[in-house]
């Protein structure tokens, strides 16, 4: 139950990363669920473990460090986009 709680968790994180920015995380559920483990570890990583926790996520920093994923992840995907395009 706790990893499908993690799971979950890390799926709304990643979507809330995507919604706040505004750009769609590749992969639908699935890019949600990898953005918001990988940003939460991100974060946490760099921010630190503080603010409220919810299945072993702080959400502040996992929701900051997924925030910083989706960027650079858009920025990389829209340069190789473009790069297709031109080439």
């Amino acid at each position: 139950m706790g990893f499908l709680l993690y799971l979950i968790v890390g799926g709304v994180i990643g979507w809330l990363a995507g919604l706040i920015l505004g750009k769609d995380v590749p992969g639908g559920v699935i890019g949600n669920i990898i953005a918001g483990i990988v940003g939460a570890w991100l974060g946490g990583a760099i921010f630190g473990d503080w603010g409220p926790h919810i299945a072993g996520f702080a959400i502040v920093p996992a929701l900051i460090g997924s925030l910083i994923l989706v960027f650079v992840l858009s920025l990389i995907l829209g340069s190789m986009a473009r790069g297709r395009r031109n080439g």
